[in-house]
């Protein structure tokens, strides 16, 4: 995908993410257009780790994977904004 492919798709999934995850996030457009993106790069590493299937394009199962990514890496990000916090 281009670049301007890469930055819709984080975009997209990115708000998915904060919206599934509880809590507030101090994120503005750019910072969740970045989340969605490493959420793609960890879902899809993860997911050809475990022999399921590749995010390769604009379809739902790369979507759900990307998701399910950023919201793993929402929730990792909580636990050490907690863990600084205390």
């Amino acid at each position: 995908m281009g670049i301007l492919s890469w930055a819709l798709f984080g975009l997209i999934t990115g708000v998915l993410a904060r919206c599934v995850m509880p809590g507030k996030q101090h994120f503005g457009l750019f910072m969740t257009m970045l989340l969605g993106v490493a959420g793609a790069l960890t879902g899809g590493w993860f997911s050809t780790s475990l022999g399921l299937v590749n995010v390769n394009g604009f379809n739902f199962p790369s979507v759900a994977i990307a998701t399910l990514g950023a919201v793993i890496l929402l929730f990792i990000m909580h636990i050490l904004r907690s863990k600084k916090q205390q």
